[in-house]
């Protein structure tokens, strides 16, 4: 019999579910699948019983998954997710909050929370998720693991149940850089060896973005960020702003998703009033209420600050900063105080999503013995790279 933490975590579990290619680079890498990719003769409930109950059995596997199983990956099951990925937090109403290893009694992130925690946990090797606004980015923080939301349109969404598709990523996260590079070799288009190669020199760390971390993770984020430049051999560079407001951002882009999202799921969330968690369908309610004029008001904003992020942000020039404000809540936390580090989580997220760059996060710090992840920002199509540095700058594995 499942026990409840394990239902919380899996919704389908095989040995495997579904065996990969014989051979394969992949051969023997376990995987977790969230809930809302296609896998062939399975359905896809979006971390939601209602829509479980009347979903088909897929004809065939998303993009991604068909690609990491001809590579030789078996799939070991598919993971719980918050509900239609439209969260930050990791909680689900129907099906419980998965286990956080690495920080007890509190939450894996969100809503990539299945595959993080059977990753957290060692029951898979690599978590094939999503990121939209941070989900895979907020569950590696929290759970102490590497993460890689990809440039948006890099890897093919063909077969991911979409949330809101001018920011939707295929993603995912390991325990260890060694496997979620080998995930990225297998999904990310071939570059020449040179150019996955090239250096990156100057790390920027600006102030306002920093600001919006609790006191505890900025000083942690100020030292860590230090280590990392100098194992890295980076120039640190220290502005106050990247020129775009983080608060007016997190508005627009909230707004921008949102019209977005209610695009995608709406109809099916008119048509079954009650089906959805409390915090998921007051979210869903903020966005069915989004307007054209407030939705081209925002896009505009979020367009702009993406041209900014790009620009500073040039072919050997990164940007650090806190992959969350905070350590994971704890699970019995209070709601005002979940909704305030989910805001802070949001603003710094977003940043990435609004300019479709690449984002890899790494388990650099500590705050009060639980981990909060560092998060390194590239340049455009840079993954590649990316996975390299983050094979060349790990640091020891820490015991949280």
């Amino acid at each position: 019999m499942r026990s409840a933490d394990d239902s919380a975590v899996w919704r389908e579990r095989g040995d495997p579910l579904v065996a990969g290619a014989a051979a394969g680079r992949l051969r023997g890498l376990r995987l977790a699948v969230k809930d809302i990719h296609a896998v062939a003769g399975h359905r896809i409930g979006a971390g939601n019983p209602a829509r479980l109950a009347e979903a088909e059995p897929q004809p065939s596997h998303s993009w991604a998954v068909a690609a990491l199983l001809d590579a030789g990956a078996d799939v070991a099951g598919i993971a719980q997710t918050d509900e239609f990925a439209y969260s930050l937090n990791g909680t689900n109403a129907h099906y419980g909050t998965p286990p956080n290893p690495a920080a007890p009694g509190r939450v894996p992130g969100g809503s990539s929370s299945g595959p993080a925690s059977a990753v957290a946990l060692g029951e898979a090797d690599a978590g094939l998720g999503s990121d939209t606004a941070g989900s895979i980015r907020v569950p590696a923080s929290y759970c102490g693991l590497y993460g890689l939301r990809p440039t948006h349109g890099l890897v093919p969404v063909t077969g991911m149940l979409p949330l809101a598709p001018s920011f939707d990523t295929v993603a995912w996260l390991a325990r260890d850089p060694g496997p979620l590079a080998r995930v990225g070799d297998v999904l990310l288009p071939k570059v020449g060896a040179a150019e996955a190669a090239l250096p990156f020199r100057t790390a920027l760390v600006a102030g306002d973005l920093v600001a919006l971390a609790e006191p505890e993770v900025a000083d942690a984020f100020a030292e860590a960020a230090a280590d990392l430049a100098a194992r890295a051999g980076l120039r640190l560079a220290r502005v106050p702003s990247l020129g775009t407001d983080p608060g007016v951002l997190g508005a627009a882009f909230a707004t921008a998703q949102g019209a977005e999202v209610w695009e995608s799921d709406g109809a099916w969330v008119r048509a079954h009033p009650g089906a959805l968690g409390p915090g998921i369908a007051a979210r869903f309610a903020r966005a069915s209420e989004v307007t054209a004029q407030r939705r081209a008001a925002a896009e505009d904003v979020v367009h702009r600050a993406g041209r900014a992020v790009r620009s500073a942000l040039r072919d050997d020039t990164v940007l650090l900063l806190p992959a969350a404000g905070g350590p994971a809540p704890p699970t019995d936390e209070a709601p005002e105080r979940k909704a305030a580090l989910r805001d802070a989580a949001f603003r710094l997220t977003c940043l990435a999503s609004s300019a479709g760059l690449p984002c890899l996060v790494l388990p650099g710090m500590a705050v009060g013995g639980l981990p909060v992840g560092l998060a390194v920002v590239a340049g455009h199509a840079t993954d590649r790279r990316l996975l390299e540095f983050a094979t060349r700058v790990q640091a020891p594995r820490r015991k949280f």
